[in-house]
């Protein structure tokens, strides 16, 4: 092959419009998603111009940032917040205006907007999708160019269905071997991050490969995807497949008929050719992987479950011992204690991350017929209604509640501090989310990232567990 290409550069140049004189393309976005939180002056900007939205058919809108997780069926009711009553009533009539598809608050297709736009087939490979959310990077796992914009990009957006972009770099992570018992592909990622850091990715487009990918459920790839943007990237891409097809096959929004048989011989080109180049590689095999937990503030603060946390003496330069001094003093962590005998108040199953039907059957498992700790106040929030529904109807809500836990209506909640479901100064908490960032789920706050089955195990135990062994 005369230009072998990669995955992104194939979906990067097929939607390059024009180009401007310094340099930047002009990119077509096909789709894009908008919700409560980074839309308002997006659409005041349009409505101070007496602009319209371009292409209202290719915009979807859902609110889950600042939505409370009980009482769902008041709808807007449920909102006790002002300003977060006010976010949603906004979002509302600014989709009406503009005749933007809106998913409310009591429909069974609502949820958190990166996992409601796989579900409806709104995502699909080939495709750019956008969203004011960082982690807009999830729907990579379908081989679509997804990321997160700012405000007056989201206006951009709506008013021109194009962004001025300038082009990342291409980056490949190849992972390989096969999962241990119990081992998941949040523990992988967290164990990726922890390695290359949280800048290794800046600049470029991550495209995640090898056969521990390939292995991977669709739902599975959705987490790595989430993450990558933790490694300081633009975007994540996975090559789609046969369980790319099959997960998208008779979705609401999915081309139907000829459409989607003509869609197929498009995606099935959706590929790294072969000699593509990456400007940066890097290497991984996970088939001694123990269950990962982060320590600190940063998702790369990441160790095995069965490790003792670190010490800043034996940090690599002095800007990262302070660092590490101060997550460990924001944390209330001394170096050299065991993992297994930190205490936790809390547990949060949930998120853009893990709040999947595949993460809740995950978490089920190694907690049927077992009993939350006393000390241990443990939440799960289905990441939609379609997943709420159905973990309903597998009986896996009823695993949950017998064990303690508290079943909750779909949401962001407790992955960031902008709604109810917050921590109290220094509780400590063991959340499927992706970010530990002080104050992350709310001021002084504890955040330490981990897997499902992680967490369900440490609500059990009443402290983080291996999970991988005896459960």
């Amino acid at each position: 092959m005369d230009n072998p290409k990669t995955l992104f550069d194939k979906v990067w140049d097929s939607h390059i419009v024009g180009e401007l004189s310094s340099g930047e393309k002009v990119l077509y976005i096909d789709r894009h998603l908008v919700h409560e939180v980074t839309s308002p002056q997006a659409f005041e900007g349009l409505r101070s111009q007496n602009r319209k939205v371009r292409r209202p058919d290719l915009t979807l809108g859902v609110a889950d940032h600042n939505i409370p997780t009980t009482e769902r069926s008041l709808g807007i009711d449920s909102i006790k917040d002002s300003i977060a009553r006010l976010q949603v009533e906004t979002l509302e009539k600014n989709l009406k205006e503009n005749k933007i598809n809106y998913i409310p608050l009591t429909s069974t297709n609502q949820g958190i907007v990166h996992i409601i736009g796989p579900e409806l087939g709104f995502t699909l490979p080939g495709t750019t999708i956008v969203c004011g959310d960082s982690h807009t990077s999830t729907h990579g796992a379908f081989g679509a160019l997804a990321f997160g914009i700012g405000t007056s990009e989201v206006e951009h957006v709506l008013a021109t269905q194009t962004l001025l972009q300038k082009k990342p770099k291409n980056m490949k992570i190849e992972i390989n071997g096969k999962m241990g018992r119990n081992i998941t592909s949040k523990d992988i990622i967290l164990k990726v991050i922890s390695k290359i850091g949280t800048s290794a990715g800046t600049g470029h487009v991550i495209e995640f490969m090898g056969s521990a990918i390939q292995n991977m459920t669709i739902e599975e790839r959705m987490t790595i995807c989430n993450m990558s943007i933790e490694a300081g990237a633009k975007a994540g891409m996975i090559s789609p497949d046969i369980k790319t097809f099959k997960y998208l096959n008779g979705k609401k929004l999915s081309p139907k008929n000829e459409k989607w048989e003509n869609a197929l011989e498009e995606w099935k080109n959706l590929h790294t050719d072969k000699n593509a180049c990456f400007e940066k590689s890097f290497f991984f095999n996970i088939s001694t992987l123990k269950p990962m937990v982060t320590w600190g503030t940063s998702p790369e603060d990441g160790i095995g479950i069965n490790e003792v946390i670190p010490s800043p003496l034996n940090a690599e330069n002095e800007e990262i011992e302070k660092s590490m001094e101060r997550s460990l003093k924001y944390m209330g962590l001394t170096p050299g204690t065991k993992m297994q005998d930190v205490p936790i108040n809390k547990v949060f199953i949930g998120s853009c991350t893990n709040g999947r039907i595949e993460d809740l059957r995950a978490a089920s498992s190694v907690i049927k017929g077992k009993k939350v700790a006393k000390n241990i106040h443990a939440i799960v929030v289905p990441g939609s209604g379609v997943v709420k529904k159905l973990a309903e109807e597998e009986g896996i809500q009823d695993i949950f509640l017998e064990a303690g836990f508290e079943w909750r209506d779909p949401g962001c909640s407790m992955c960031l501090g902008m709604n109810p479901d917050q921590l109290e100064d220094g509780e400590r908490c063991a959340s499927t989310s992706n970010r530990n960032f002080e104050g992350r789920q709310g001021r002084g706050g504890r955040t330490h990232l981990v897997s499902p089955k992680t967490a369900a195990a440490s609500a059990i135990a009443g402290a983080f567990v291996d999970v991988s062994e005896g459960w």
